[in-house]
């Protein structure tokens, strides 16, 4: 048993309740790696003094925020609790760190990779007031997310939607993209009686190429050996193809809402986590640390929305 965790289980007061922010930078870099290994590498620190900066953290909160397991460090509830507060210390500790003559003096050209729904709904609306700020910062937009890969450099940034098992970057998750059951009014129309989204009603999906996505197999399950009325390789098509009332389509809150549509089920149980995701040796560069706080701010902002 480690020293806080004797502290923790014998109730002993420790030495000092005050928080280290090299502590609570610590936890961060855990909670998102999932190793102290891999926290270690993205800190720049060893694994011996990440574990001790746990170790204090733990015994300063009085509480244990990790599970120990052969496999890596799972957070308990009450570290799961604390990660928002250790994320607002990091947002001030940056913003503290940031000078105004640094932010005016940025430029150069930074290269982004997302989901194209995300760029056209959330990203790029947003975008002039980035540009407002930071004049001197050029942005390549890559809305080909699926072979977009940080590790050949084709982005220096990317918000993904899928976790990386891989490659030297940092993550961070911002969000849940939340799905619905949506369909048109013509659809609805003349949707046969008594039909609820089972063996009457006709479907809108994923092609082959696409079919391990969550939406897709939600909607393969529902079919049940069931040929769908079309399927598509883009969200727009499907959002066209809903409207007109071809069928049923699971789609993102984010741009089924506003459209002419009608959500049928709001909570279908799909959803995808959103990361942001960062080449390690540019999360330090003051352009790309811009932007990647800008939509961190951006997309946790619009959490409700999503």
């Amino acid at each position: 048993m480690n020293d806080s965790a004797k502290r923790i289980a014998s109730n002993e007061k420790p030495a000092s309740r005050r928080v280290n922010w090299n502590d609570a930078q610590a936890f961060l870099a855990v909670a998102r790696h999932g190793t102290l290994s891999g926290a270690a590498g993205a800190l720049g620190v060893g694994i011996a003094t990440l574990g001790r900066r746990i170790e204090r953290l733990e015994g300063a909160m009085r509480i244990p925020l990790f599970v120990r397991q052969p496999s890596g460090y799972s957070l308990t509830a009450e570290g799961q609790a604390l990660v928002p507060r250790a994320e607002a210390l990091e947002a001030a500790a940056h913003a503290f760190s940031t000078g105004i003559e640094e932010d005016e003096a940025l430029s150069g050209r930074v290269r982004l990779a997302t989901a194209e729904n995300l760029a056209t709904r959330l990203i790029l609306p947003a975008l002039p007031a980035f540009r407002e700020r930071h004049p001197g910062i050029a942005i390549d937009l890559v809305t080909d997310i699926a072979t977009a890969s940080l590790s050949r450099r084709d982005a220096d940034l990317a918000i993904r939607m899928v976790k990386p098992e891989r490659g030297n970057v940092s993550l961070r998750r911002l969000a849940t993209l939340g799905y619905g059951l949506y369909a048109g009014l013509d659809y609805l129309a003349r949707r046969p009686a008594g039909a609820k989204g089972g063996h009457d009603d006709a479907y809108i999906t994923w092609g082959e190429r696409h079919a391990h996505l969550p939406a897709a197999r939600w909607v393969t399950e529902r079919l049940d050996g069931r040929e769908p009325a079309l399927t598509t390789t883009s969200l727009d098509a499907q959002l066209v193809a809903a409207e007109a009332g071809l069928g049923l389509a699971v789609l993102p809150h984010l741009l089924a809402r506003g459209r002419d549509l009608t959500c049928l089920e709001a909570d279908i149980g799909v959803e995808q986590d959103i990361y942001l995701v960062i080449q390690t040796d540019l999360s330090r560069a003051p352009r790309v640390r811009a932007l990647a706080d800008f939509l961190s701010e951006l997309i946790v902002a619009n959490r409700e929305a999503l």
